[in-house]
């Protein structure tokens, strides 16, 4: 029987809603699969014949540490995750990337660390007639240090990014979009390159409170049916995003996350490759598929193949 290792963290400790359903669906495909902590020295990697990101939810705080742990695990059994993937999909910059070859991303600016906060809000301003607008680091999950503002709320929202800055992390600004407070954003699920379900997701940022600190995203989040609008924009993202990471095989999984615009059609505000919730609760069968996409991979013979030419 392979050996799977599901890796989550100490600090998402019975957090992660999908890692019962994947355990029980991996056991009926065959595989012995194990949920266990990237930062728990105690764990022998080399044991598993694979290794999937499932919920490592707090390299958000350590993201070096996070990065050099993957490759240490991609050394001593095979991670299936990408480490290009890894290294791309873990800050929010690869924003910039996709809309560089056209894809319709919520339109984002970014303020790095040596900015001036101030100068960099109004500059934002200047740029977009936006009523409300949203401060979140590069590096975040769950709506992590994310806040939404109102355009007359300058002054705490510059303090909001200095606080970011001087903590030597790069800050995103992005026109609010309105239309997430009525219709939610559509989240579609992709296992091994086929789509699988989607998800609506509550509205993440209410008016008027202040920055989550838990890692792990809330709202209400119910089973939906994805548009051809909203398909054909996330495979369109699925094959940029092959391109740019210059891929030949279809990542494990992938989520797309997508907002409605001002003109009425989809927009991307987050791709998520690396740790994403796959909402098994919301639809049934699917931790069931996934599971079968990850038994193929192991039964396939590629592992061992590819560790022994790494």
């Amino acid at each position: 029987m392979k050996t799977l290792a599901l890796v989550t963290a100490v600090a998402a400790s019975g957090h992660d809603d999908d890692l019962a359903p994947l355990l029980d669906a991996c056991a009926d495909a065959g595989l012995h699969a194990r949920a266990v902590a990237w930062d728990d020295p105690t764990v022998s990697w080399s044991r598993f014949d694979s290794a999937l990101l499932r919920s490592p939810w707090d390299y958000t705080e350590r993201l070096p540490e996070f990065l050099a742990w993957c490759e240490h695990a991609d050394r001593v059994t095979h991670l299936m995750n990408p480490l290009n993937v890894v290294r791309w999909n873990t800050d929010k910059h690869y924003l910039a990337d996709l809309a560089t070859v056209g894809i319709p991303v919520v339109p984002t600016r970014f303020v790095e660390p040596d900015a001036e906060p101030m100068d960099a809000l109004a500059a934002f301003l200047d740029e977009f007639d936006a009523g409300e607008f949203v401060v979140k680091p590069t590096v975040s999950a769950g709506a992590r240090d994310t806040q939404r503002y109102a355009r007359d709320q300058q002054f705490v929202a510059g303090n909001h990014i200095g606080r970011l800055l001087e903590q030597e992390r790069s800050v995103m600004l992005q026109p609010y979009v309105a239309s997430v407070d009525q219709h939610g954003e559509t989240a579609l699920l992709y296992f091994n390159g086929r789509f699988s379900h989607a998800a609506r997701k509550g509205a993440q940022l209410p008016p008027g409170e202040g920055a989550r600190q838990a890692p792990m995203a809330l709202g209400d989040i119910v089973a939906t049916t994805a548009t051809p609008a909203e398909q054909a924009l996330a495979e369109r993202i699925l094959t940029a995003a092959m391109r740019l990471r210059q891929l030949e095989d279809p990542l494990a999984y992938a989520r797309i996350d997508l907002l409605t615009g001002a003109d009425g059609l989809p927009q991307l505000l987050e791709l998520e490759l690396t740790e994403p919730s796959l909402f098994f609760a919301q639809a049934p069968g699917s931790a069931a598929r996934f599971a079968a996409v990850l038994a193929s991979r192991l039964a396939d013979g590629t592992v061992r193949a590819r560790m022994a030419t790494a």
